[in-house]
This record gives structure tokens, sequence and C-alpha cells, in this order.
């Protein structure tokens, strides 16, 4: 069984073990902050830590949980949507971040941001940084932009897989992800990660997103989130293949 706490305690074992250059260990709060204060305490125990990107929407946005998570010892960072939200005005959707950002920071320390798919929408909001530029607001890393995947290989649970990038919309990189494939670099389930760690085969260059909201003990929060992501993934799939064939 995959995507249960017990499993990812042993991917954090994992993790812990293995002998990286380099480790960005990303946490998407897209929905459940409860479930990302538990898995930060579970790094935290094992002296493993990272970002957690909030969104600002009431299934994201806890004061409480978001100051708790930021006293274990990780780091706070915005989840944005912007251009989604204010529906492609690329000026509304840079006042809209602002704000944001600026009542997150009235909260904690803000120094990275990370785009939120949203995968219904038409718009990347990574297109803000087209005109405008988000190092003039403190911003130190958006990782999407600022990582140089030609060195750094980028595995992410988002479908609730590990390659999830064959259905999703925005989360993968374009031009690196068939050179990652021709090396074999391909997982599927947790235990393949962890496979992949314990032989060696992940570079040690790594960036690796976790949602965890997906990440439930076996009970009926498990397997309702198993039957509504495996219906999502099937939507996701089909927005996946109409994007790439409107720009073709």
């Amino acid at each position: 069984m995959d995507f249960t706490l017990d499993k990812y305690s042993a991917l954090l074992d994992a993790l812990k073990a293995y002998p990286f250059e380099s480790l960005t260990f990303r946490h998407d709060v897209d929905l459940k902050p409860q479930n990302s204060l538990r898995t930060a305490k579970m790094e935290a125990g094992k002296g493993l830590y990272g970002i957690y990107y909030f969104r600002a929407v009431p299934e994201s946005w806890d004061e409480t949980i978001i100051k708790e998570i930021a006293a274990l010892g990780h780091e706070i960072g915005y989840h944005y949507e912007s251009l989604t939200t204010c529906k492609g005005d690329v000026d509304k959707a840079y006042e809209d971040f602002c704000k944001n950002l600026e009542a997150l920071r009235r909260i904690v320390p803000v120094r990275s941001i990370s785009m939120h798919g949203s995968p219904r929408s038409p718009f990347d909001s990574r297109d803000i940084w087209k005109k405008y530029d988000y190092h003039t607001l403190g911003i130190e890393i958006e990782p999407y932009l600022d990582t140089d995947f030609s060195k750094t290989f980028y595995l992410t649970d988002t479908g609730r897989r590990w390659d999830g990038y064959k259905v999703s919309v925005r989360d993968k990189i374009p031009g690196y992800q068939d050179k990652w494939i021709s090396k074999g670099l391909v997982f599927h389930s947790t235990d393949d990660v962890i496979e992949g760690l314990r032989s060696s085969r992940i570079p040690r260059n790594l960036m690796i997103t976790v949602h965890p909201q997906r990440w439930n003990p076996f009970c009926p929060a498990w397997c309702k989130e198993l039957f509504l992501q495996n219906a999502k993934n099937i939507l996701k799939r089909a927005i996946a293949s109409r994007f790439v064939s409107n720009n073709h």
C-alpha cells in the first residue's frame, strides 16, 4: 500500500541516509493543512527540513499551523495562483500576489514562492514574471524558474504517483523529462523511489515535491484520497492532451 504514513516514514529514512550534494525538499499545501503539520513533525523528528508552500485560500491558509510548522524549523513559502484568480489580468495578478505575500509575511518570513498549477485554468501564474520581477520584492527563489534542471533531477508525487508528469498539466519539467526517461529515471511508486535511493540510481542533486494531503494513515481518508485522485487524473490527462494539441 502506498501513500500511507508508514510509507512516508520509510521515504524520509531513505532521503535522510542518501549522500545528496543538494536536496530541495518542497511541500505544496494545496489542501488539509493539518496533514502538513503532521508531516512537518515527522520530518523534524528525523532531522529533515524543507519548505512548506501555502496557498492564499481558506482550505490551505491556517495561520496557527503556519506558525507551528515554522517553529519546527521548516521554511514557509507562498504558493501563488494569482493569474488564475485574476482571470489572466497580469497587472491585477501582480497586485493580488503582492497583497497575499505581504499578508503571509506578517505571520512568518518569506523568501521563496512556488506556482500552484491550477490544472483546470488556462493561465500559468509564472507568466506574471514575464512583466514583473519577484526579486524586487525580496524573493530569492521560485523553484521552477531558479533551478538548473540540467544539473538537478525533479521528483513529485503529483497525481498520487511519482510519474505524474504523464497526467500533469504544469507540475513537470518540459525539455528535461524526456532526457530523464531516456536514462531510466522513472519511478512510479514510493517503493520505487526508495529503491532508487538505496541503489544510488537517483542523482545526488534532487528537488522533490510532496503534497501532504495525499499522505494518510490507512483509514477512510486514505480511501477517499485514492478515489478522488484517480478521478482527477482522468480529467488532468484530458486537459494535458488538449493543452499539447493547442500548442502544436
